[in-house]
């Protein structure tokens, strides 16, 4: 593979690949503002890059742009699940849950087997004679309604079974027990593939690109004006319909357009922590009932993630405050059914993300539908919310849909079922010439593996990244799970422009490690100047601000509420400094 120049405009071939590098980004600046485009998408959380992919696999001529970074909110906040949605089944939300088994099916079978991967979980019984029964039912339903299976069926277990399976419970917290299986994946990594896969099929993908207004034509929207939050430069970006897919910033963005949206959005906060994998000792997740909701405890590689809470959030949309008592919260409740209790000694990460419910009569949050909106509100202007992660490819149809009206010509019927995300091609047979593989680049097959799961069959060009720099199969410093080579293909292919993006999105060391990135930072920060042309005092920025981010949200996670923690969290600096909220 040829490297990779700042200074040129990339080749069709670099397109076909969906590389979003450095030169990559300057070619799709050039594009914003010098070509009209069908779509332009606003947002990009997984339902704004499906939306993406879902134009530009229709034949649409299509831009999105982001104001941060790729999966920088919601998407990169969620429990990691490709699920059904168990608890919607008890709210009769039956549609719901039978779309959403067809995703996951789909994305374990076709679209993303490199990156969506089954897991399996216990449900304890506690009560006799009426629990069993009526579980099952449910369960059984879950197992059939979304037609073909990847995964196993439910499966029965008395109480011994059930601690044979979960060592960690305490024996008095059940009587028995029900194993099934969902789904689950990285949801930063795949939100940034999903993106990527738009991009190999021709869509303008920016991030760091803020929507400043909207641009208009009589009484109709004709596209928006951005600004480049990286250099302040802005341009317009003419295009026959906006969709507004920016999750809980759809009422600020529908201010900024001058209309009025057809439904409001409100947040609702979900907070999780994450622990070391010995602190419980469990082959299996777990699904435990709370009062208000349901708590999950999720194998997360050599950890476990445990979530979540359910609280309205008015503050700060961009960075969400997790506080002691949502921290106390999941303790108390896990700690129920655990023999050995967590306590905050043993915490590794913690993170908060907000989402995007639909306003309705209910003031509990957790019972406000999953269901998802789309709106044409206004000529040339859509704006979808809702939903839940594992159905943005519908949404994101439905969403494409609703620009019919505004968009010349007949619009071909969505086939994203049918298009694999980048990667997943090839995959499988990969999986098993990974011993192969690993004796080519000499590294161990556990680390080849590892690399599928995460690139699938782009593994190739990861590892093409050491044949003149063998130092990048290192691992990273303080983080021995990633290799240095990931940071490099982070900026170079998946469009990392600050520290930050790397640590919490691009991997996951900002929440696998106790120290949260800090201890990397410097040496990642100079793994990102080869590829981003950084100088010394850039590096020292960029490891300043991220430094000072980590020290404003464990002091947040300290505070006794949103407000005291928001204010926390606020203090830190933005890492794209020239980014302006919405309405300020």
């Amino acid at each position: 593979m040829s490297k990779q120049s700042t200074g040129s405009a990339p080749s069709e071939v670099t397109r076909a690949e969906g590389r979003l590098g450095p030169a990559d980004r300057v070619e799709n600046w050039r594009r914003l503002g010098s070509e009209e485009f069908d779509v332009v998408v606003i947002g990009g959380g997984v339902t704004g890059a499906g939306a993406a992919l879902d134009a530009a696999t229709r034949g649409l001529r299509v831009a999105l742009v982001e104001s941060r970074d790729l999966a920088s909110g919601t998407s990169s906040r969620s429990s990691k699940l490709f699920h059904g949605g168990l608890r919607y089944l008890e709210q009769l939300e039956f549609n719901l849950v039978r779309e959403a088994l067809r995703e996951r099916e789909l994305m374990l079978t076709t679209l993303a087997p490199h990156l969506v991967k089954p897991v399996s979980f216990l449900y304890p019984l506690t009560h006799r004679i009426w629990e069993r029964p009526y579980s099952a039912a449910g369960l059984f339903l879950y197992d059939t309604m979304g037609g073909a299976r990847s995964v196993p069926g439910q499966k029965h277990l008395t109480r011994a079974g059930a601690l044979r399976m979960a060592p960690a419970l305490k024996r008095d917290a059940l009587i028995g027990g029900i194993r099934y299986y969902d789904a689950q994946a990285d949801d930063a990594r795949h939100t940034m593939t999903v993106a990527r896969t738009a991009a190999r099929y021709g869509a303008v993908v920016t991030s760091s690109t803020q929507v400043i207004g909207f641009l208009r034509e009589a009484d109709r929207i004709a596209g928006v004006r951005v600004r480049d939050v990286e250099t302040g430069a802005e341009t317009e970006v003419r295009a026959q319909a906006v969709i507004n897919a920016t999750g809980v910033w759809t009422d600020e963005l529908q201010k900024l357009s001058g209309g009025r949206g057809r439904f409001r959005v409100r947040a609702s906060k979900g907070v999780h922590i994450v622990v070391p994998r010995d602190r419980i000792v469990a082959e299996t997740g777990m699904i435990l009932r709370t009062e208000k909701s349901v708590l999950f405890v999720i194998p997360w590689g050599s950890h476990w993630i445990v979530g979540t809470t359910d609280t309205d959030w008015n503050l700060d949309l961009a960075h969400p405050a997790a506080t002691k008592k949502d921290i106390d919260y999941i303790l108390e409740h896990v700690n129920t059914v655990l023999a050995t209790p967590l306590t905050h000694d043993d915490i590794e990460g913690v993170y908060a993300g907000l989402r995007p419910l639909l306003a309705g009569e209910s003031e509990e949050s957790s019972k406000l539908s999953r269901e998802h909106a789309v709106a044409r509100v206004a000529p040339g202007l859509v704006a979808i919310a809702g939903g839940k992660y594992t159905t943005y490819r519908v949404m994101a149809a439905d969403a494409v849909d609703a620009i019919g009206s505004d968009v010349s010509g007949r619009i071909a019927r969505s086939i994203t079922d049918k298009v694999p995300l980048l990667g997943a091609d090839g995959y499988h047979a990969l999986v098993n010439q990974a011993d192969q593989l690993a004796g080519k680049h000499g590294v161990h097959p556990y680390r080849i593996r590892h690399l599928l799961d995460r690139y699938g069959s782009q593994v190739h060009e990861v590892l093409a990244l050491a044949e003149e720099r063998p130092e990048l199969l290192k691992p990273v410093p303080s983080a021995p799970n990633y290799l240095q080579a990931e940071v490099v293909f982070a900026c170079s292919h998946e469009g990392a422009l600050h520290l930050e993006d790397v640590l919490t999105r691009r991997t996951r060391i900002s929440i696998e490690y106790p120290h949260r990135g800090v201890d990397c930072a410097e040496a990642v920060a100079r793994l990102m100047s080869d590829v981003l042309g950084w100088d010394d005092e850039r590096i020292a920025r960029e490891v300043d601000v991220y430094v000072r981010r980590v020290e404003a949200e464990r002091d947040s996670q300290t505070q006794p509420d949103d407000e005291a923690a928001d204010a926390k969290r606020s203090a830190a600096p933005e890492a794209r400094a020239k980014l302006v909220e919405p309405g300020s």
